[in-house]
């Protein structure tokens, strides 16, 4: 791939939790073109179509030539069924678009953006505020207490670190 080609590589991260999808869209090298939380506040039953409808449009909308998901099944890996099914619809999405689809574990991500280090997600969370700081000093969550639900804005620090993850690795390798 040339030097032009790379620059407007186009990668689309997706992290299904229980509250929505976390995404985040990175550009060429290290530009974070998009990034956020689509939620859907319906019953259970209706949860994952409406998920599943802005998936479709965020396809749409940032046609990336990559998509980089989670390791469901992943080896310590405990998510609910309905979460599984989103991610088994995405990837079949992306299959009919023809797009490749990687995926990581957590600790494979934490190692990657932690350097081996053992980690939370705020302290990867730190790391890529410090990282885009233009972009995501400001949603920060604060450190979390155990006994308090965990931050919603925590979903987009994961879909940037998927992102960032598989450059560090495609880095990696070219070196």
């Amino acid at each position: 791939m040339s030097m032009n080609q790379t620059n407007k590589f186009r990668i689309l991260s997706l992290a299904p939790t229980t509250r929505g999808v976390g995404y985040a869209v990175i550009e060429g090298e290290n530009m974070l073109v998009a990034y956020g939380v689509k939620t859907a506040r319906v019953k259970r039953r209706d949860k994952n179509a409406r998920l599943m409808a802005h998936v479709k449009t965020m396809f749409l909308r940032y046609r990336p030539d990559k998509l980089v998901l989670y390791d469901l099944n992943a080896k310590g890996v405990h998510r609910r069924p309905r979460i599984k099914e989103l991610q088994r619809f995405i990837v079949r999405l992306a299959q009919r678009r023809k797009l490749n689809i990687s995926k990581f574990s957590r600790i494979e991500v934490q190692s990657l953006l932690l350097g081996g280090r053992k980690g939370t997600k705020h302290a990867v969370a730190q790391l890529l505020a410090e990282r885009f700081p233009a972009e995501l000093a400001s949603r920060l969550p604060p450190k979390r207490i155990w006994y308090d639900p965990e931050d919603r804005r925590i979903d987009i620090f994961e879909a940037v670190a998927l992102v960032v993850a598989f450059r560090l690795k495609n880095v990696k390798r070219t070196d």
